[in-house]
């Protein structure tokens, strides 16, 4: 299960952001703090965290420095 999500976020990173000009507001990317978190604290709590995160990356967010803990 593991190898398969960030199978399908490095998927992601190489074939379809490309097409996208940047707009992540935190460092490092939503996609990078993804695969991160998951090889940190698995798929569950992972996850869970990779979703918080990309619910924060909006407009109105400030963004900035966010690192896996």
């Amino acid at each position: 299960m593991k190898h398969c999500l960030l199978g399908l976020v490095r998927g992601y990173q190489y074939f379809i952001s490309p097409l996208f000009p940047p707009c992540c507001r935190f460092t490092p990317t939503c996609s990078a703090y993804t695969i991160q978190a998951i090889e940190k604290y698995g798929v569950l709590r992972g996850s869970f965290l990779s979703l918080r995160r990309i619910l924060r990356c909006h407009p109105f967010s400030q963004g900035g420095y966010d690192p896996v803990l």
